[in-house]
């Protein structure tokens, strides 16, 4: 999480009316306190590891996967909010959109509740869905992947 991401997750919550908000990563801790909708102060630390006396420090580096890089054209549709991802209206009603579907500007993909309010994520793109990233009735973050599509 770099600067500008802590600075628009410090704007949603002032705009949101929260509070307080706790963020945990294996990165950095966040805690943001507001008093009428004006962040009062933000406290970031990082997570201290605990590395075991025995375990120098290399070998658990040396035992840390490189991450493997996947060249495609898919376009990565991503949460502009933090709520939770439903997939269809409600529980009764068909999906908005399934893998292998075609999608325009504007269509509705899926909604993000958050704090009881449901937004309507809509697409940017035109293309086919390839892959759903995220199950539904899930817990999103801000900036998550959702959907890749293949663009049109």
């Amino acid at each position: 999480m770099n600067l500008k991401d802590i600075q628009s997750l410090i704007k949603f919550i002032a705009e949101s009316g929260v509070s307080e908000v706790d963020l945990e990563t294996k990165e950095l801790k966040i805690n943001v306190k507001t008093q009428n909708c004006v962040p009062q102060y933000v406290e970031i630390q990082k997570p201290v590891q605990q590395v075991q006396a025995s375990t120098p420090q290399t070998t658990e580096q040396a035992q840390t996967p490189a991450p493997v890089e996947e060249k495609t054209n898919y376009i990565t549709i991503k949460s502009p909010i933090i709520g939770t991802f439903y997939r269809s209206p409600s529980p009764d009603k068909p999906t908005f959109v399934n893998v292998g579907d075609e999608i325009k500007p504007g269509q509705i993909l899926c909604i993000i509740e958050a704090m009881k309010l449901f937004n309507e994520i809509e697409c940017e793109v035109s293309g086919k869905i390839v892959k759903v990233l995220v199950d539904d009735s899930s817990p999103v973050e801000y900036d998550q992947p959702l959907f890749l599509v293949d663009p049109a």
